[in-house]
């Protein structure tokens, strides 16, 4: 995993030039490779891949750096009353590294992504196989038995880079996120990025940062060492919400 030399400022890449380069849309480079040398680069130089359809409608492997980039800070997530009151109610049960392979599954297909998905076969493969290496994670979701929803993404250093969620169940992919948040808080994680910012986003607290801030903020958090673990470290009867409404 590339290292950091100080707190401002990534090391250079074995891959890509610096992501101060990106194209206005925040495009770096076309190929390359979803091994686990190019992601562990990437993401520690505040590039993740993104597939698109080339013009004769072939899949080329693509690389971002976005400006601004979407994060939520630690302590930003926005939790309505009823939210709150769902994640205390015993109605999900949430777990961590129990399904991953299930997970990207959903986050492929649910809500009707099965044929307008970023995440193919090759994507999907690369992220298994991080998760093998002991550097991706999910946090799943359960309803009456069934996986309900969940989210998943890459654990470095004080870095989570999370890359998509989904949910079967009303309110299941938000319980996850929940779950995520209070994990991460929890471990001492510092940055929870992404990416780019949606209204849905929006609405549960993410924000977005110059790519300038977020790539000093990253290099502090490499810096630190802490681990994800194997266990949720926080339970659902501790949630406080902050008195939203109709999120």
């Amino acid at each position: 995993m590339a290292r950091t030399r100080t707190h401002d400022r990534l090391s250079p890449s074995a891959f890509f030039p610096p992501a101060q380069l990106a194209s206005p849309e925040g495009l770096i480079g076309v190929g390359g490779e979803l091994t686990p040398d190019w992601l562990l680069d990437a993401y520690c130089h505040g590039i993740f891949p993104w597939p698109f359809s080339g013009p004769l409608n072939d899949e080329q492997l693509a690389w971002w750096s976005p400006d601004p980039r979407a994060i939520f800070e630690l302590d930003g997530l926005h939790i309505s009353r009823r939210l709150a009151r769902t994640c205390r109610s015993g109605k999900f049960r949430a777990t961590c590294d129990q399904a991953f392979a299930q997970v990207l599954e959903g986050c492929a297909t649910a809500q009707k992504r099965r044929f307008g998905t970023w995440l193919n076969e090759e994507m999907r493969a690369a992220y298994q196989k991080m998760h093998e290496l002991g550097f991706a994670h999910s946090i799943e979701v359960w309803h009456e038995g069934q996986l309900a929803g969940g989210t998943y993404g890459l654990a470095l250093g004080g870095l989570f880079a999370a890359e998509s969620m989904f949910y079967r169940v009303r309110d299941a992919s938000k319980v996850a996120l929940v779950h995520l948040l209070a994990h991460l808080n929890a471990r001492g994680y510092e940055l929870l990025d992404i990416q780019q910012l949606t209204p849905h986003t929006e609405s549960l607290g993410a924000v977005e940062i110059s790519r300038r801030a977020y790539l000093a903020r990253l290099a502090k958090a490499l810096e630190s060492n802490v681990n994800f673990g194997g266990q949720l470290e926080w339970p659902p009867c501790g949630v406080q919400d902050h008195g939203e409404k109709g999120v």
